[in-house]
């Protein structure tokens, strides 16, 4: 068995590939460790796969897959855990904001007894104001609904140990959010941090809506708490409208009947409408989660491996 496994995902980074290996060989070479290294083509449109190619001709440890399609960085990710055959495994982004030279700390802490070691970011500078403000908040509201605790600053950058690897393995969920993945199943854990560097080639493609969308998928894997936030909202509306009711009864037997308002019918239908429209998409939501686990279809599909029948 190898000592190392680099896991790299990879959608239309042909622009930085070059730059990315020759940063990554001369870490790699003065680890002195056997390693493998894994590049996930997850469905890119441009020539990133032939430069893949390109870079296997002048080193055969790397091992190549290229998917049917983009099924996306989460599903990258478990391909290459799945795949990976070193003693220990280190998933990185491929657009050199995870600077490679990192790898020797994160190598260091596994070889002193920590399992699974986490890369955390120092700062949020190459992010914009109101992306940082976002992160932040995911992070609090994280810690403060969620099973698990999952490090701030802790991204896709981390070392993961063969025993941590094979648990990951074993996680049978199709929805994945692999932070949390990593998180849950537990084991001795240790970390380094990092200054993000800027993308080394075109613009990111994690746009604010499919943030917001995984953001949401994170804490709906982990936490229960938005369907019973609607459980009790709808006790608290229940109680003012049963409120409410007895006041008007009482209020109609000491003083008679008078006409209805207008704005406060509408006030209180259009709010019970939007509670129940929230609630509903709520439950839809996790709904649409069982709906797509039950289905059971596999995570990724390959087209095409190279180097591993080597």
């Amino acid at each position: 068995m190898l000592d190392l496994s680099i896991i790299l995902p990879f959608h239309n980074e042909a622009g930085s590939i070059r730059e990315l290996f020759k940063r990554l060989y001369p870490v790699l070479h003065q680890l002195g460790l056997n390693y493998e290294i894994i590049c996930i083509d997850d469905g890119s449109t441009d020539t990133t796969f032939a430069a893949l190619q390109h870079e296997r001709e002048m080193d055969r440890r790397l091992k190549l897959v290229r998917m049917a399609r983009n099924f996306g960085k989460e599903a990258a990710l478990t391909c290459g855990l799945h795949i990976a055959t070193g003693n220990a495994a280190i998933t990185m982004d491929s657009d050199l904001q995870h600077p490679p030279e990192i790898i020797p700390d994160l190598v260091k802490k596994w070889q002193s007894g920590a399992q699974m070691v986490y890369a955390i970011r120092r700062n949020r500078d190459t992010d914009g104001e109101i992306r940082r403000l976002l992160s932040h908040a995911f992070y609090a509201i994280f810690r403060t609904i969620a099973d698990i605790k999952l490090p701030e600053g802790a991204g896709d950058y981390r070392l993961l140990d063969r025993k941590v690897i094979d648990a990951v393995n074993t996680l049978p969920e199709r929805n994945r959010f692999m932070k949390g993945l990593v998180t849950c199943v537990g084991f001795r854990s240790d970390s380094v941090t990092f200054d993000v560097e800027p993308r080394s080639d075109g613009d990111s493609s994690w746009n604010f809506f499919r943030l917001m969308r995984f953001a949401f998928d994170g804490l709906s894997s982990f936490s229960t708490l938005p369907l019973r936030i609607w459980t009790w909202s709808g006790a608290v509306v229940s109680l003012i409208a049963i409120a409410y009711a007895l006041y008007l009864i009482l209020r109609t037997l000491l003083f008679g009947v008078d006409v209805p308002g207008y704005a406060s019918v509408m006030v209180a239908i259009l709010l019970l409408g939007g509670v129940q429209l929230l609630s509903l998409g709520m439950i839809g939501e996790y709904l649409a989660r069982v709906f797509t686990e039950v289905k059971a279809r596999p995570i990724y599909f390959i087209a095409e491996r190279v180097g591993f029948e080597e």
